[in-house]
């Protein structure tokens, strides 16, 4: 059937593709592969490629692998090759009517630049209760292709070059900048300034926030009381990540919060998660930020999976969003990178600006 799409009438083809080992990857395990064929004017297969995901797991995020089936001499002849997949720099806009994801969705973004999006501004809006109609988003965002063609698997994507999100009529603006001293890369806004804060504004990646920081009827005592914490609503399985630096305090269970994990910040910093299905550290440990701690679950007095999180600061419980937007940010642009950064940051200004235009030019 794959090659009846490909236009080929050809049964010897289809006969190696199923009895040779190396051909027939190309119709095992998972679709999405890229396939192109060559044929004669009577249908005869001349040339097939096909592009997938790169054969050793290690670097299927970075390579793919290329299949090549060449007739030869009334032969066919079968070659695998690796090679590493190159990013091209794409352009994405949107305004936003419902909901970001709707957004990014008209705009047709892929959902891994949508939450990327929302981790790099997380810090500063709260995506769940803050967004306004009108709101806009400007991106610079990498595509990833095989031989010059967009893949199909790993969402097709690398990272967010530059980015602008435009929240009640504040602007905020991300680039990505790789310091070659340093050896490491991080966003900066366009005027040097780090937008890596100490705290992650929530732990897990691109959830669903459940209920905020406020009262709320519990589901099993059946009372109103203080909800001192955030829900997090969430599959089973999901990771849940430290949002700061630490040493875990606590990990184990402990009554209604069941499998819970307490990490203690400097400064007499706090956090809390709990309802764990599992706990990936131990008591003792240093974390870092970002660091995958346990997974989300429904243990304890749950009625289904979710996390729940707590920011405690001498004892006392605080609005998590509220404390990573007050927590000191990381070193701003060395002095010796800021020639190379401020060239940078003059011609993504400039590509955000013309991504503007394809949401303008869209709206129109």
């Amino acid at each position: 059937s794959l090659l009846k799409r490909l236009g080929v009438a050809d049964p010897s083809a289809a006969n190696f593709i199923r009895s040779n080992t190396d051909a027939r990857r190309l119709i095992d395990g998972q679709g999405g592969k890229l396939v192109q064929a060559r044929t004669a004017a009577d249908g005869t297969l001349l040339e097939l490629i096909g592009r997938y995901p790169a054969l050793d797991p290690a670097r299927a995020g970075t390579h793919f692998t290329r299949l090549k089936l060449v007739r030869a001499d009334g032969q066919f002849r079968v070659s695998l090759e690796t090679a590493p997949l190159v990013a091209q720099a794409r352009l994405g806009s949107g305004s936003i009517r419902s909901s970001l994801w709707a957004a990014t969705d008209q705009a047709r973004l892929p959902d891994a630049i949508a939450a990327q999006l929302i981790e790099i501004f997380s810090g500063d809006v709260d995506f769940h209760r803050q967004l306004k109609k009108g709101d806009t988003f400007s991106v610079v965002y990498e595509a990833l292709t095989a031989d010059d063609q967009p893949i199909t698997w790993n969402e097709g994507t690398g990272r967010i070059l530059a980015a602008e999100f435009v929240n009640n009529g504040k602007s905020l603006q991300a680039v990505w900048f790789h310091d070659a001293k340093q050896g490491k890369g991080a966003y900066f806004g366009l005027d040097g300034q780090s937008r890596r804060r100490a705290f992650l504004a929530a732990p897990l990646e691109f959830s669903r926030m459940t209920s905020g920081f406020a009262m709320r009827f519990h589901p099993i005592h059946k009372t109103w009381r203080a909800h001192l914490g955030t829900d997090f609503a969430a599959p089973t399985g999901t990771a849940v990540r430290t949002v700061g630096d630490g040493v875990v305090e606590f990990a184990g269970v402990q009554n209604g919060f069941g499998n819970v994990v307490f990490i203690k910040h400097r400064n007499q910093h706090v956090t809390v998660y709990a309802h764990l299905s599992r706990i990936g550290v131990k008591k003792g440990q240093s974390v870092e930020q970002g660091q995958n701690i346990g997974a989300v679950g429904s243990t304890g007095w749950a009625t289904g999976p979710h996390l729940h999180f707590e920011f405690r600061v001498n004892g006392a419980h605080q609005d998590p969003m509220i404390i990573a937007r007050q927590s000191e940010a990381a070193a701003p642009v060395s002095a010796a990178a800021r020639p190379a950064f401020d060239r940078l940051a003059s011609v993504m200004r400039t590509e955000l600006a013309s991504a503007e235009l394809i949401q303008q030019a869209s709206a129109e």
